[in-house]
């Protein structure tokens, strides 16, 4: 029965899938109804006010009765924006409820025990580790109200983003390239610090592959707005872009009389908070250094997705990816853990979770 269980959790996981960056504030989730072997009805997560995936599944369903219901996320057990999941599920005769990630809400927490106080079979933790990955952002959401931060930087053997002069097109090869473009198209916002947004005029959209959920907002980050200048590809219409700044003044002023969307925050953590609660849960950071160095120093970044390339730059004056005070001593350094590491063309992507010294 496990195995069996398994194989309907991991359909229940694509119906998930379907519904990711669409579902802000709430989670993305899947469900599936299963009897004798045959599915009776499947869904997913509905944008806000919407129907949550097993009501989804339940109304494509029809007769459920001695049916088992697998869903990525425990059923919710209080009313929010619509009823509580488990008023669905209790009366409409299904007898099993599979679930893979126990719900962090404490609002909504709870629906395991009241299905089984209902009668009901509940098998829980099947495909935990897949369904707790898909939804990592909006639980660490949760907890911190902060998004979850993906370094992401294409380096040199020795750690160099550019050279002396800022050269930096391009580092990584064309298959690094397209495979970070498939990360852009999974994330909700694109950040830029002033320096890549001056230097290297980037469009922060997404090529060559599909985008789940909406178009990433493109996001320049600093502490003043740097001169307008001719051409600035995050003014065209290919997706929304956004500057957030800690210093307001005339620069900044006329951005906004360009059409930018220029938000005044008190400090890098605020900006990154603003970003979350207008939902953007998974954020790209996407450099330069000293931005990257400002948010490891800060403890802002949570991810790290480097592209090494066979490169020797050198120059103490060559952009370096964490261009900031670093670590005093070794017991000072950041871990990565986690580690995954895949061959792309000639480069070597290196992605794993950053863990802070206590």
């Amino acid at each position: 029965m496990p195995e069996i269980h398994e194989q309907w959790m991991l359909l229940a996981l694509s119906e998930a899938m379907k519904a990711v960056g669409n579902t802000h504030p709430n989670p993305a989730v899947g469900a599936v109804i299963v009897r004798d072997g045959q599915v009776l009805g499947k869904g997913f997560t509905q944008a806000v006010g919407g129907n949550h995936a097993e009501v989804e599944a339940l109304q494509t369903a029809g007769d459920v009765t001695g049916a088992r219901l697998y869903v990525t996320l425990e059923p919710c057990a209080s009313q929010g924006r619509t009823p509580a999941c488990t008023s669905a599920i209790i009366p409409s005769g299904i007898t099993t409820v599979v679930y893979a990630s126990s719900d962090p809400n404490p609002q909504m927490a709870g629906g395991a025990q009241i299905l089984k106080d209902a009668g009901i079979e509940v098998v829980a933790g099947v495909c935990k580790e897949e369904a707790d990955s898909l939804n990592r952002p909006f639980f660490h959401y949760l907890q911190t109200k902060m998004p979850w931060v993906i370094a992401k930087a294409a380096t040199s053997l020795d750690g160099k983003m550019a050279t002396r002069t800022q050269h930096s097109q391009w580092i990584s090869g064309e298959a690094s390239r397209k495979h970070a473009h498939q990360v852009r198209a999974l994330c909700d916002a694109i950040v830029v610090g002033v320096g890549t947004l001056v230097h290297d005029n980037p469009s922060l959209t997404v090529r060559d592959a599909e985008i789940v959920g909406k178009v990433p907002l493109r996001v320049m980050l600093g502490k003043h707005a740097p001169k307008p200048f001719k051409g600035c590809k995050l003014l065209s219409d290919e997706a929304p872009s956004r500057f957030y700044i800690i210093h307001d003044n005339d620069d900044a002023a006329a951005w906004r009389d360009l059409g930018m969307d220029v938000v005044v925050v008190g400090n890098y953590e605020a900006a990154f908070k603003h970003l979350a609660g207008d939902g953007c849960l998974q954020v790209l950071l996407e450099g330069g250094g000293k931005l990257h160095a400002a948010c490891l120093e800060l403890h802002i970044s949570k991810e790290l997705l480097l592209y090494q390339a066979p490169l020797l730059i050198g120059g103490v004056d060559a952009m370096s990816f964490w261009h900031g005070l670093g670590a005093e001593t070794m017991q000072d350094a950041v871990h990565i853990e986690h580690i995954e590491r895949q061959i792309l063309g000639n480069d070597m992507l290196i992605r794993g979770d950053i863990v802070y010294p206590a």
